[in-house]
């Protein structure tokens, strides 16, 4: 056994710790992450915009693919000499993490950059990155490499004009060949302006050719007509419910009621989108609730006899919008996705629940419409009582000793540190619970491949033993009983064999997930595990890649003379657990891909699920056909 002493411990400064842990900073190394660089750029920004100091944003995605320049009118990154480190503020900005203007409620009362290290993360993660400040009567700029200045800053022309230019191009070394998409640039500036009423945005699309002004004048009342219309749904009530309060907190609330089966509340912290919610959306929550049923007891609003409409009954079927701005936000991690300030959730419900009430109070006929809505979805869920039940029965509570007995739990009962990965086979199982971690990562093997979800109803998905497994091992129930907040694990992996049989058994896992789990997949609890398909051995250097494709493209960089040596994993359960830990268990190192719904195609993934795992052989067919040409590119 070597000795383990002082000379082996390591201290990294916090630059080269970026670039070796950068999933901590910006979730993962995956095209997610890749545009989570454009979203941080494009939010500093809109962080003018919100303080009242900008007006238009452009933002560009070059001919390249690979990079893109985001331009305000704003009043410029400050370019004079800081005090203490001797260096202009433009440079400290991009090189020094944890260092900005927003940790005080000075220069911007509220912000989506808080933890001051947005700048100088994108910096660090870009093989090159331009800096232009227009400000002071000129034009200053400072370039950088892999986050490291290439010179000082320079001024240039005069000009009157203000506001910052940032151009950057991400690291292949942290992202590979990926590129940006011009549709989830779009889809996030769409968002911005609707959460910012008169903001322009220009997108211009170098690739395609094209550019387009961006404005929405109705702000979030705007947005939810857009989700209605996205989700197919129908409005029961003849107009919506708009709130605008420009106090601490600011609030701006848009809902809508309609026919959809269930409500789909979109919510927001300073304009970063918060896809696990938070005290905000809590406070929204109970705030819709409680004005429902204030205004019910005060104006002897008649129920049917029995009737006791529950929190979900009331809110089935909103379609909301809401943004929140505050100025010390306590967020959940650097990605931002959950807002943790308790104070938050009484602030909002004490906003919303009087606004509600008295616009109900105002607007008699539109009530009756809600009230009836409400009971509808009331006598829906008596309706399927003994179904209900069945479920319940079924659904764990949060005791191990209902909980499956080959899962291998984890010692954490904390679920916001707690992983399950679903693994396919015993073996590979074994494996993984040789290997995790077992203080968070919890491990529960499948036999074989599970029920086709799509082609089964409720009770036949309860009598399949593993899919009761699954559903008994998360806690959160299932179907209309589900109740996230009861999840026992923040992450659910599915993780598979990376062949034919692997992908098989994930696309049934993940049609389960979409039918009878769907808000855990619209909270970002799910991912796709990308265990290695292949190890490349050369001299003492070792590489892993997840397919055809990625093996090539390491040997063709790997030495002329390189011989390297090539090893095809068959299974899971034929890795070593330490090098299943290494490659697929380990946070720092592993890859993942969290499962969504992507914006506005909704309908699309309904319809593509039903198509290709439905009954009907026909529609199968037809769709395998259309996709056969992307396919065979993606095999070849």
């Amino acid at each position: 056994m070597s000795a383990y002493t002082a000379q082996d411990i390591t201290v990294l400064d916090q630059m080269d710790h970026i670039r070796r842990r950068p999933s901590m900073y910006i979730g993962s190394t995956d095209a997610d992450g890749l545009h989570h660089l454009m979203r941080e750029i494009v939010d500093n920004a809109v962080d003018e915009v919100m303080n009242g100091h900008a007006s238009r944003i452009e933002v560009t995605l070059l001919a390249d693919g690979r990079t893109v320049e985001v331009s305000d009118n704003g009043r410029g990154i400050p370019v004079d000499e800081h005090k203490e480190y001797k260096k202009s503020a433009l440079e400290i900005i991009f090189t020094i993490p944890n260092s900005g203007a927003k940790f005080d409620r000075r220069n911007y009362a509220t912000s989506g950059g808080l933890h001051g290290v947005g700048a100088s993360v994108v910096n660090v993660l870009s093989e090159s990155l331009d800096a232009v400040v227009r400000r002071d009567g000129y034009e200053w700029s400072q370039s950088y490499k892999r986050g490291r200045p290439r010179g000082g800053v320079t001024r240039g022309k005069a000009t009157k004009a203000h506001g910052t230019t940032v151009r950057f191009t991400p690291d292949t070394e942290i992202f590979g060949d990926t590129g940006f998409e011009a549709e989830t640039i779009r889809a996030h500036l769409v968002t911005c302006t609707f959460l910012n009423k008169g903001l322009l945005i220009v997108f211009n699309d170098a690739l395609a050719k094209t550019s387009e002004d961006i404005r929405h004048a109705g702000g979030v009342a705007d947005f939810v007509s857009h989700l209605i219309k996205e989700a197919g749904a129908t409005p029961t009530i003849d107009r919506q419910f708009t709130l605008e309060r420009g106090d601490d907190p600011r609030v701006d609330l848009s809902l809508c009621w309609t026919d959809a089966p269930r409500e789909r509340l979109r919510t927001f912290v300073n304009g970063i989108p918060t896809k696990q919610g938070g005290t905000h959306e809590q406070g929204i929550k109970d705030g819709i609730v409680k004005a429902l049923r204030n205004y019910i007891e005060t104006h002897d609003a008649t129920l049917p006899r029995g009737l006791k409409p529950t929190a979900e009954d009331i809110r089935e079927g909103i379609v909301a919008v809401g943004s929140v701005f505050i100025g010390e936000p306590q967020f959940q991690g650097q990605t931002k996705d959950r807002l943790n300030n308790p104070e938050v959730k009484g602030q909002v419900e004490g906003v919303v629940r009087p606004a509600l009430e008295r616009w109900l109070q105002d607007n008699s006929s539109t009530a009756d419409a809600i009230l009836a809505r409400v009971v509808m979805a009331a006598r829906a869920r008596e309706a399927s009582r003994e179904a209900t039940a069945q479920v319940r029965r079924k659904s764990p509570v949060q005791r191990k000793l209902n909980l499956p007995g080959k899962l291998a739990d984890c010692s954490s009962s904390d679920p916001a540190r707690s992983e399950l990965f679903i693994v396919e086979g015993d073996s590979a199982g074994g494996s993984a619970k040789q290997g995790r971690d077992r203080m968070t990562q919890a491990i529960l093997p499948l036999r074989g491949k599970v029920l086709n979800s799509e082609q089964a109803n409720l009770n036949k998905v309860l009598g399949n033993s593993e899919l009761t497994d699954i559903v008994n091992a998360l806690g959160c129930g299932i179907g209309k009983d589900l109740d996230p907040s009861r999840l026992r694990y923040n992450r659910i992996i599915l993780l598979m064999d990376a062949d034919s049989d692997g992908h098989h058994i994930a696309t049934l896992l993940l049609t389960f997930f979409f039918r009878y789990l769907r808000p855990l997949v619209e909270r970002g609890h799910v991912f796709l595990a990308q265990p290695p398909l292949f190890r490349i051995d050369a001299g003492k250097k070792t590489w892993w890649a997840a397919d055809e494709r990625e093996r090539d493209r390491i040997i063709r960089k790997l030495p002329p003379r390189a011989k390297p040596d090539i090893s095809r994993f068959k299974g899971l359960g034929e890795m070593m657990p330490k090098t299943l830990y290494e490659t697929t268990l380990d946070p720092a190192k592993r890859r993942l891909l969290r499962v969504e719904i992507p914006e506005g195609a909704a309908l699309e993934t309904e319809q593509v699920v039903a198509d290709l795992l439905g009954k009907d052989p026909q529609t199968r067919f037809r769709e395998i056909t259309r996709w056969m040409s992307i396919v065979e590119e993606v095999d070849a």
